[in-house]
């Protein structure tokens, strides 16, 4: 038995991790049997070791043994287990080193350049020279702006972040990064440090009202650098009075519009600095108490994607295909004379052979250069664009010259799924790129237009599939504290998080109050659920259980005595196919019952985190408040057949799946009529975003697993597999974004990239290829594919907490055969399509064959 990726809390930051007390989790390999007790050992700077011995089977997030951590303190610790094979090595040692703990720790002050960089000016630099006092033994850049930032100390680009500090609720909570620059001071020329600042999330537009100071008109930067050096004496550098400002060639930058450059003119961190700053007076929106260290990735370059071809439009224009639409920009190399302009206008889809840029709205996305001379690369530092196509006039591009550059939270990808039909497999893997271009420090609806904002409805419906993709826990778990901070005083959850449409802050379109949205407020309640279950997280609903309860209590006012939540707006079913293409909300679900429906999950999701965290009082009241809404729910909208209101897909989707009605005549009666209304729809999806993810759950629920499987095979729209059909590498915002023919569709919300109905796939992990969690975390897990013939094989993996699972099932000549990994720490219960009992198997490899039983019922010929 050995120690495997030994990590504390999350794996991030990499440095400067902002918690005195942080949680450890390893995987075991090797074999061993049951852990029964583990060692954790801890060696601090100046050599002193202590260890701590628990007994028990745990090693996901468990508690940290030892003495709080200092600001600063750097330590390393190693991990070894027991088994009944005896105790394993130690792990290899894992280096944690505290951030900035205390507001107290931080001496440097907000400074802002006087006479530039104003709201209509370009990005700026601001620098001070360094007078170093000795050969540097260690080194510390802690740094953070109003806008988006890069370092460089000596000409040397400190760290390999994009657009940082990110986008967070920044009235409540502002991420600082922590970077190792001991190198860069030990380096020749090490005698400048220099910051070049753009307008970001901060000062840029934002929405489509295109506001551009949201949270302030003053791009400015906080940066304290704390030197050690040979002798141990410290030198710290802070911003002050004493930096300098200046001008540089990005002359306007925008996240929606794109970047212009000269570069003719310096950029950061060349550019002169010999303007004055202002030292800004410490406030709520200035002051230091706010500053957070992260709890995730930071954005990186994670791929880069060659050009396939370029090609000339009718009109001539000169088109770069990519081949997949991506997140980031283009990085083109280009030769020119001084003062030639290149102009890159970036879009997802082509419409008549010329860049279709009618879904982006306003925003111009275009990224425009002056260049010096000569043969230059060209891209941009302070925008991103979503894009599978470019459009470059002023320079002759060859393919070889052009490179998309992938930009994104650069989080560990941890699960993949395969199986027989190529058309699915590409459906998988456009959820993985719509996710990647969207998990950009934010949950963002779409990467493109003049929106990409944390819609909570998207995230509430795809948690479960991000938490299988890749590891999000500490990304959502951020996303989740700026939710709280966004909470109104009533317990009312923004439609976005950061919130900065702002509507439940004011009146509604009848003069009454904004009213919160159901299945887009309660995030706050499902997505601390989703990571308590998928990486058995207890410290999220620990520190979201205000929130949570807050929300659940909101909704039930709204709902009022009779505890029906049927007035107000709602989104409801959203973008239901049927809806008119200029009203997505103008649904066939009911929104009464929608709404109703969720709270009383919600009520039910809050109960159940009230008994994990041991609160008895509360999880028995809302146990009770959520049985109460479900009776409610059944005499005011369900007949004695199981009959809903509004007799469509997302209303018996919603009653079955999360077990709203309350007689075996009900449950089989709206079985049924789903059943009745999937094939009067020729098996083409009829729901929106809040129906879409539990349709094929509630089919399979109701007997009919085969149904679901023609619903996901279905080719023609509206379904999954008609977008595959039309070319499309992500996931489109509707279900004909493009329509047949090849035009757009014609509503001006349309999105090439918006992961919503990118939430199927967690029922392909978890039916498809039968890998579900049984306990959180993965603890225990329910390997049950659903094998109705329909598909061949299929197959997932999943880098749990735990360590490797692996299912692979296929169908050779009437036989059934199926491969299992389980990691130490696992059981799995096994229920397969084989003429035997479900068992339990432990840790190991498994093989397991025999003559395949088929699940569901046959499809009538043709």
């Amino acid at each position: 038995m050995r120690i495997e990726r030994l990590v504390a809390e999350y794996g991030a930051p990499e440095l400067g991790i902002g918690t005195a007390a942080p949680r450890l989790s390893w995987t075991r390999a090797g074999g061993g049997g049951v852990q029964r007790g583990y060692e954790v050992q801890l060696r601090t700077a100046d050599g002193a070791v202590e260890e701590r011995g628990v007994a028990g089977p745990e090693q996901v997030l468990v508690a940290w043994p030892f003495r709080d951590l200092r600001s600063r303190e750097r330590v390393e610790v190693q991990v070894r287990a027991e088994s009944d094979a005896g105790w394993s090595p130690w792990s290899e040692p894992l280096a944690i080193e505290a951030g900035l703990l205390s507001p107290g720790d931080v001496e440097a002050r907000f400074v802002s350049p006087r006479h530039v960089g104003g709201l209509d000016g370009g990005a700026v630099v601001l620098a001070r020279d360094l007078e170093l006092q000795g050969p540097v033994a260690s080194a510390r850049l802690y740094v953070t702006a109003h806008g988006v930032y890069d370092a460089w100390i000596g000409g040397r680009r400190v760290g390999d972040h994009h657009l940082d500090p990110g986008w967070t609720a920044y009235d409540a909570r502002l991420r600082y990064q922590t970077f190792d620059v001991t190198e860069h001071l030990r380096a020749p020329g090490a005698d400048r440090i220099a910051v070049g600042l753009g307008n970001g999330w901060y000062r840029g537009q934002l929405t489509w009202t295109h506001q551009r100071d949201t949270y302030g008109d003053r791009l400015a930067l906080l940066a304290q650098l704390e030197v050690t050096f040979e002798d141990g004496r410290r030198q710290t550098v802070v911003t002050d009075e004493r930096w300098r400002a200046g001008t540089t060639g990005v002359l306007a930058d925008d996240l929606y519009d794109g970047q212009t450059t000269d570069l003719r003119q310096a950029l950061a961190p060349d550019a002169v600095a010999d303007g004055p700053v202002d030292v800004l007076e410490a406030g709520p929106a200035t002051g230091t108490g706010r500053l957070v260290a992260p709890t995730g990735p930071p954005v990186r370059e994670v791929a880069t994607v060659p050009a396939r071809e370029v090609r000339a439009s009718p009109s001539g224009r000169q088109i770069v295909d990519f081949g997949q639409n991506v997140v980031g920009w283009v990085r083109l190399r280009v030769t020119g004379e001084r003062g030639d302009t290149v102009t890159v206008r970036h879009a997802e889809v082509l419409e008549d052979g010329e860049l279709g840029v009618r879904p982006l709205r306003a925003a111009r996305a275009t990224d425009t250069y002056v260049l010096a001379g000569g043969e230059q690369v060209l891209e941009p530092a302070y925008t991103f664009h979503g894009f599978r196509y470019a459009e470059v006039t002023g320079a002759e591009v060859r393919a070889q010259d052009a490179r998309a550059v992938v930009v994104s939270s650069d989080l560990r990808r941890t699960g993949w799924f395969a199986c027989s039909d190529p058309a699915v497999n590409r459906l998988h893997e456009n959820v993985v790129w719509g996710m990647r271009g969207n998990f950009l420090d934010v949950p963002t609806d779409c990467p493109q237009r003049d929106e990409r904002l944390g819609w909570t409805g998207d995230i509430q419906v795809f948690a479960p599939t991000a938490t299988f993709l890749f590891d999000v826990g500490g990304f959502l778990g951020s996303w989740l504290q700026d939710l709280a901070a966004e909470q109104q005083p009533d317990g009312g959850v923004p439609y976005v998080v950061p919130d900065v449409v702002r509507e439940l802050r004011g009146p509604g379109p009848d003069g009454g109050q904004h009213t919160p949205a159901a299945g887009w407020a309660d995030a706050a309640v499902h997505v601390p659920w989703t990571l308590y279950e998928r990486y058995g997280d207890v410290g999220v609903l620990e520190r979201q259980y205000g929130s949570m309860r807050a929300w659940v209590e909101k909704a039930r006012a709204l709902a009022g005595d009779s505890l029906l939540w049927d007035t107000g707006f709602q989104f409801g079913d959203w973008l239901d196919p049927d809806a008119p293409p200029d009203d997505s909300a103008a649904v066939k679900a009911d929104p009464g019952v929608v709404a109703t429906a969720y709270l009383a999950r919600s009520a039910h999701l809050l109960a159940r985190t009230a008994e994990v965290l041991g609160h008895d009082a509360d999880a028995r009241w809302y146990a009770g408040l959520s049985a109460d809404v479900g009776d409610a729910f059944r005499a005011a909208y369900v007949g004695a057949d199981g009959a809903v209101r509004s007799d469509c897909q997302t209303v018996y989707a919603l009653t079955l799946v999360w077990d709203l009605l309350a007689t075996d005549a009900q449950r089989r009666g709206a079985g049924s009529r789903l059943a009745t209304l999937v094939r009067e729809a020729d098996f083409h999806v009829s729901t929106g975003f809040l129906g879409t993810p539990l349709i094929l759950d509630a089919l399979c629920r109701a007997g009919h697993p085969e149904l679901a499987h023609a619903m996901l095979l279905t080719r023609t729209r509206p379904s999954w597999l008609y977008p595959v059909g039309m070319g499309a590498t992500t996931v489109w915002e509707r279900w004909d974004s493009l329509l047949p023919d090849g035009s757009i569709h014609p509503s001006a919300m349309t999105s090439f990239n918006h992961y919503a109905y990118g939430a199927v796939a967690d029922w392909l992990h978890r039916s498809v290829a039968g890998l579900a969690p049984a306990a959180p975390g993965y603890r225990e897990v329910t390997v049950r594919p659903l094998v109705t013939g329909q598909l061949a094989s299929a197959s997932a993996r999943l880098d749990s907490p735990y360590g490797p699972l692996a299912v692979t099932w296929r169908l050779v000549e009437g036989r059934f055969e199926l491969d299992l990994e389980v990691p130490p720490g696992v059981t799995a219960h096994l229920d397969l399509p084989l003429d035997e009992q479900p068992r339990t198997v432990g840790p190991g490899t498994h093989h397991v064959a025999g003559a395949w039983v088929p699940v569901g019922r046959p499809l009538p010929a043709g």
